[in-house]
C-alpha cells in the first residue's frame, strides 16, 4: 500500500487547546463509519495560527482517511474539508490513484487483515506502517488503476444516489400516510383530495378482508442459491415493510406451481409472527408492487380483499402505524409471538366511500411502485460493482 499512496497520521492536539467556536473541526476515529464522512458534524473544533501546522494537518483536497483504533479499526472513508484537521491515530492516505486505493481498502480483504494485524486489550490499535505493508495485485500502470478507480467510484456514487431518492420516497410515503388516513377523534383526513367531503365511515377489518390460510415450505429445502423461487419468509419481511433482499432464500424446486402458493403483483401480505420482543415486524404488511411473483412461506400469509373495496386502499391503511402498533398490542405467545386472525379482524377503522378509496389506492401504487424500481436498481448496481471487483482485481 506504501507504494500507492503516501500514508500518514494527524496530530495529537490537546484537549486543552479545543474551542466551541474554533475554525477548524477536529476529525477522529469516531468519525469514520461510512464511506464518507458528512461535513457536518457535532465534535471538537480548534483554532490554528501556524502555517506549517495548517498545511501539514488540513484535510483540504482529496483524503481517504483510515480508523487505527476501536471496534472500527480497518473502515475507511474519503473526506475533503479546507475546514477540518486530523486528529493522531487516524491513518490518511493521498494518492494519485485514491480512488483505486479506496476501492482496495474498502472490501472485506483489507478490513479483517487490519482486524487480524490489530493488538492491545481494551482498545484495539494498528500503525502507519501495518497499512503501509498491506500487500495487493495492482495494475502497473497508474492510467489504467485511475480507470478502473474512477469506474468503480462512479458506480459507487450511483448507489449512493439511487439510495438518497429512495430514502426521499419512503419519507414521501411515511408522510402520505399520517396525513391522508383520519387521526384519533377525527371521522376525516387532514388532506384529501379534490371533490370529496363526506366523512368516513366504522368497519371491521374482517368485513373488509380475510387472511388466506398459511403456507408451507420446508426450511430444509431452502438455499441462498439464486435458482427456482423467491421465498417471502419471516427474514426476508423487513422491519419497515419491503422484502430484504440483503437475506435471500430461495426454492429451487417446486412440484404445485397454484397461484396461492405466491404473492402476485399488487397482492398484499401480512405477516403474523415475530422472534423480536420488541415486535418491529409482527403485523406488517407488505406490497409486492414488481412484475415478480414470490413463494410464500411459514407466517406470510396472503391478504384477500372482499369485494366493493379498493385492495390497495386497504394495504395503504393496514401499512400505517396506527393499524400496526394496535396489532402489536394483540401478539401473544412466549418466545415466538403470533398475531391471531380473530385479532385481525376485530380492529376497528374509518373508510371512504370506493371512489375514494381507488384514488387513494392509485396514489400509494404509485409511490410503491417508485419505490420497488429503485430497489431494483440499487440491486442490480451492486451486482454489477461485485462482477466489476471480481473480474477487475486478481
Amino acid at each position: 500500500m506504501g507504494e500507492l499512496a503516501k500514508v500518514r497520521t494527524g496530530r495529537a492536539f490537546k484537549s486543552s487547546s479545543f474551542s466551541p467556536n474554533g475554525k477548524y473541526y477536529v476529525v477522529t476515529n469516531k468519525d469514520i463509519g461510512g464511506p464518507q464522512i458528512s461535513t457536518h458534524m457535532d465534535g471538537d473544533r480548534i483554532d490554528i495560527t501556524n502555517p506549517v501546522d495548517i498545511a501539514k494537518y488540513s484535510l483540504s483536497g482529496r483524503n481517504l482517511l483510515v480508523t487505527m483504533d476501536g471496534v472500527n479499526i480497518g473502515k475507511t472513508a474519503m473526506y475533503s474539508n479546507e475546514d477540518a484537521v486530523l486528529a493522531q491515530r487516524v491513518g490518511r492516505l493521498t494518492s494519485s490513484s485514491l480512488d483505486f486505493v479506496h476501492q482496495i481498502t474498502s472490501q472485506k480483504n483489507f478490513l479483517t487483515r487490519m482486524n487480524e494485524l490489530s493488538v492491545g486489550n481494551a482498545i484495539k490499535h494498528i500503525s502507519l506502517k501495518q497499512i503501509s505493508d498491506y500487500a495487493v495485485n495492482v495494475p502497473q500502470q497508474t492510467s489504467e488503476r485511475q480507470l478502473i478507480g474512477q469506474t468503480l467510484s462512479l458506480l459507487d456514487n450511483l448507489i449512493a444516489a439511487t439510495q438518497d431518492k429512495l430514502s426521499f420516497l419512503k419519507k414521501m410515503k411515511m408522510f402520505f400516510l399520517q396525513q391522508i388516513f383520519p387521526t384519533k377523534n377525527h371521522d376525516v383526513p387532514q388532506i384529501r383530495f379534490d371533490g370529496f367531503t363526506d366523512v368516513w365511515s366504522h368497519y371491521k377489518l374482517g368485513s373488509l378482508m380475510r387472511i388466506d390460510k398459511e403456507q408451507e415450505v420446508k426450511k430444509e429445502l431452502l438455499t441462498d442459491i439464486q435458482k427456482g423461487f423467491y421465498v417471502l419468509a419471516m427474514r426476508t419481511f423487513s422491519m419497515d415493510g419491503y422484502i430484504d433482499h440483503s437475506k435471500p432464500y430461495w426454492l429451487n424446486h417446486l412440484d404445485n406451481v397454484s397461484d396461492d402458493k405466491f404473492l402476485l403483483p399488487r397482492e398484499f401480505a401480512i405477516l403474523d409472527a415475530d422472534m423480536d420482543a420488541n415486535l418491529p415486524k409482527i403485523g406488517r404488511v407488505l406490497l409486492n408492487a414488481s412484475s415478480e411473483k414470490y413463494l410464500l412461506a411459514a407466517h406470510v400469509r396472503k391478504i384477500q380483499v372482499k369485494s366493493g373495496n379498493d385492495p390497495i386502499f386497504i394495504y395503504a391503511l393496514m401499512r400505517g402505524n396506527s393499524v400496526h402498533e394496535r396489532l402489536k398490542l394483540e401478539a401473544n405467545g412466549s418466545i415466538s409471538k403470533r398475531l391471531l386472525d380473530k385479532n385481525v379482524y376485530k380492529q376497528s377503522i374509518l373508510v371512504p366511500n370506493r371512489s375514494e378509496q381507488s384514488k387513494i389506492g392509485r396514489l400509494f401504487f404509485l409511490l410503491e411502485t417508485t419505490i420497488t424500481l429503485h430497489q431494483q436498481k440499487i440491486q442490480m448496481l451492486k451486482q454489477v460493482k461485485k462482477s466489476c471487483l471480481q473480474n477487475l482485481f486478481i
